[in-house]
C-alpha cells in the first residue's frame, strides 16, 4: 500500500477530524426560518402525543406564538443588517453557501409570515360550521360514506392542518432565500407537499376538495419535473449550481448555450406554475375552488409571494447577464397571462372561480414589474426600481386577498359556503357592512385611486415603461379596465338586485363570525386603506431592501 494513503488512514483512525472543516451556520440570520421548522416539528409532536380533544387550542396558540416569534425574529434580523449596512440592508450569504439573507430576503419573510398569521387565524375559525372547523373530521373516510358520517357527528377535527401549514410557510421562506437550485428544489417541494394535503380537507364538498387537490398535486408533479430537469441542463451549462456562478458563466458565455436556453426555459416553466401564469394556470380556479377557502386564502397571498421571490432571485442573480433572452419570453407571458386572466374571469358565475382568475390577472401585472429596470444605479433619482415595485404590488395584493377570501368564508346558505353568484344577490342590502367591505377589497383589486391596489399597478406600470416595455403595459392597462368590469358586477349584483326568488328560492347570507376572523378582515381593510393613501413608508422599506445579493 502507498506510504501516504497508509500516513493518511493512520491519521484518520487517531484523529477523526483531520481534513474535516466543521459546517458553519448563521443561526442568528436563519433564526425565522428555524423558528417555523421547529414549531412545526413541535406541532407533529403535539398531534401523537396530546389527547384529541386538547389539540385544537394547543395547536392554534402555539403555531400563532411560532408565527409571531418568527416574525419578532424578522425584524431585529432587518434592523441588524440595516444597522451594518448604513440605511440599506447588507446581505450575508449563510449556510455554508446554501442561503442568502439579504434585504429582499427579509422583506419576503416578513410578507409570508404577516399572512400566514391572518391564513392560522382563518383555519382556527369554528363558529361558522357549529362548533367545527372548515376541515374534515377523518380524512381517509370516503365521502358521504357512514364513516365520515360519524367522524362530523363526534365532532372530530384535523388538527394536524397547522403544523402542515408551518411546514408550507417554512419552504416558503427558504424559497427565496435559496441560493443554489438545488436548494431551491427542496424549498419548492417543502411548501408544495404540503398544501396538496391541504387542499383535500374540506369538511363540505369533499369530493371536489379531493379532485383539487389530485389536479394540483398531478400538475405539480409535472411542474417539479420540469424545474429539477431544468437544474440538470443548467449544471450542465454552468458548472455549478451556486446562483453566482452560473451567472458568471452566463457572462463569460462558458459552455453549450443550448442547454442554458433549455434549462432556463425549463426553470422557468416550473416557477410561472408556481405564480400561476398562462399558460400554467390550468390548476388556479379548480384548487382555488375546491380547496377549504382557508387555505384558499392562504396559498393566495403567501404561495405567491414566495415564488415571486425565487424567480426573481433565479432571474436577477444567476440570469441577470442575459436578460436580452428572458425578458421577450416573459413579455409574452405577461401579456397572455393578464389575458387570460381578465377574460375569463368574465365569464365565471362562481365567486371563488372569479377571484382565481382575478389573480391570475395580478400574476401578469407583477410580471409586468419584474420586466423593469433592476438597479437603482441605473435608474434617475427619485424612479422606482422593480424589485420595489414588485415587492409593494405583492403587499397589497396579499392584503386585499387574504381579506377577500375571509369575507367569502361567511357568505353561506344550508350547505355551507354559498360562491354561486345567484346566491350573492343582494347580500349587501341584507349585510351591508360585509358587502361595503367585500366591494372595498374588489376596487382594490381594481386600481382604483385611494386603495392599495392603485399604487400598486401605477409602481409596476412604472418601472416597465422606463425599461420600455410600453407594449406590455398598454395590455396591461386594456387589462385592468377589463378587470373593473367583473369586479364591479359583483358590487352591482351585492347591492343592486333583488335577491328574492333567486336560486331557488334560498339566497346566502352572511354569518356572523368570530374575533379570529374578523380580525382578518380587520387587518386587511386597514392595510389595504392606509397603503393607497400613504404608501411612502412601504414604498421607503422595499428601498431600504436593497437590492439581491449576488
Amino acid at each position: 500500500m502507498n506510504v501516504s494513503v497508509m500516513g493518511a488512514l493512520i491519521g484518520a483512525v487517531t484523529d477523526p477530524t483531520a481534513g474535516f472543516d466543521k459546517p458553519h451556520i448563521e443561526y442568528g440570520d436563519l433564526s425565522p426560518m428555524l423558528i417555523v421548522f421547529g414549531v412545526a416539528c413541535a406541532g407533529v409532536l403535539v398531534e401523537a402525543f396530546l389527547p384529541r380533544e386538547r389539540r385544537y387550542v394547543v395547536q392554534t396558540i402555539l403555531t400563532v406564538a411560532g408565527l409571531v416569534a418568527a416574525l419578532v425574529a424578522t425584524c431585529l434580523v432587518a434592523a441588524d443588517q440595516t444597522s451594518l449596512g448604513g440605511g440599506v440592508a447588507r446581505g450575508l450569504i449563510a449556510a455554508e453557501g446554501t442561503i442568502v439573507v439579504d434585504g429582499p430576503t427579509v422583506f419576503f419573510w416578513g410578507l409570508i409570515l404577516v399572512f400566514a398569521v391572518g391564513g392560522v387565524l382563518l383555519f382556527a375559525e369554528r363558529r361558522l360550521e357549529g362548533g367545527l372547523s372548515a376541515f374534515a373530521g377523518q380524512a381517509a373516510a370516503l365521502p358521504g360514506s357512514e364513516a365520515e358520517r360519524q367522524a362530523y357527528a363526534k365532532g372530530l377535527d384535523h388538527t394536524e392542518v397547522y403544523p402542515l401549514l408551518l411546514f408550507a410557510v417554512g419552504g416558503m421562506m427558504l424559497f427565496p432565500a435559496a441560493n443554489d437550485l438545488l436548494t431551491m428544489f427542496v424549498a419548492l417541494e417543502v411548501l408544495s407537499l404540503p398544501l396538496y394535503m391541504l387542499c383535500g380537507l374540506a369538511r363540505r364538498r369533499r369530493l371536489l376538495s379531493q379532485e383539487a387537490a389530485m389536479k394540483y398535486f398531478l400538475l405539480g408533479a409535472f411542474s417539479s419535473g420540469f424545474f429539477l430537469y431544468g437544474v440538470a441542463l443548467v449544471y450542465g451549462f454552468a458548472g455549478s449550481m451556486q446562483l453566482s456562478e452560473i451567472n458568471e458563466a452566463v457572462r463569460n458565455d462558458a459552455g453549450n448555450r443550448t442547454l442554458l436556453l433549455i434549462g432556463l426555459g425549463m426553470l422557468a416553466v416550473g416557477l410561472l406554475f408556481k405564480v400561476g401564469a398562462a399558460p400554467f394556470q390550468a390548476w388556479t380556479p379548480d384548487v382555488y375552488q375546491g380547496a377549504p377557502t382557508a387555505v384558499t386564502a392562504f396559498m393566495a397571498a403567501c404561495t405567491k409571494i414566495a415564488a415571486f421571490g425565487a424567480m426573481l432571485r433565479l432571474l436577477y442573480v444567476a440570469f441577470g447577464s442575459d436578460r436580452w433572452t428572458w425578458q421577450p419570453m416573459l413579455w409574452v407571458v405577461a401579456v397572455l397571462t393578464m389575458v387570460v386572466g381578465a377574460v375569463l374571469a368574465v365569464v365565471q358565475t362562481d365567486v371563488k372561480r372569479m377571484l382565481a382568475y382575478s389573480s391570475v390577472a395580478h400574476t401578469g401585472f407583477l410580471l409586468t414589474g419584474v420586466l423593469g429596470v433592476q438597479s437603482a444605479s441605473e435608474m434617475t433619482s427619485g424612479e422606482v426600481t422593480s424589485l420595489q415595485a414588485v415587492l409593494f404590488y405583492l403587499t397589497t395584493y396579499g392584503f386585499a386577498m387574504i381579506g377577500a377570501f375571509a369575507v367569502v368564508t361567511l357568505v353561506r346558505d344550508s350547505g355551507g359556503e354559498a360562491t354561486q353568484f345567484a346566491r350573492w344577490a343582494g347580500i349587501g342590502r341584507r349585510s351591508p357592512l360585509m358587502g361595503a367591505l367585500f366591494a372595498f377589497f374588489l376596487l382594490s383589486m381594481a386600481g382604483i385611486p385611494l386603495t392599495a391596489g392603485f399604487i400598486g399597478k401605477w409602481a409596476v406600470f412604472t418601472v416597465a415603461l422606463a425599461a420600455g416595455a410600453w407594449p406590455v403595459v398598454i395590455a396591461a392597462v386594456l387589462c385592468s379596465i377589463v378587470a373593473v368590469f367583473f369586479y364591479v358586477r359583483v358590487i352591482v349584483l351585492m347591492f343592486f338586485v333583488d335577491g328574492d326568488g333567486v336560486a331557488g328560492g334560498e339566497v346566502a347570507a352572511v354569518t356572523r363570525p368570530s374575533l379570529l376572523t374578523s380580525g382578518t378582515i380587520g387587518v386587511g381593510v386597514l392595510a389595504t386603506l392606509v397603503l393607497g393613501v400613504v404608501p411612502g413608508p412601504v414604498l421607503t422599506l422595499a428601498a431600504h431592501a436593497g437590492q439581491f445579493v449576488r
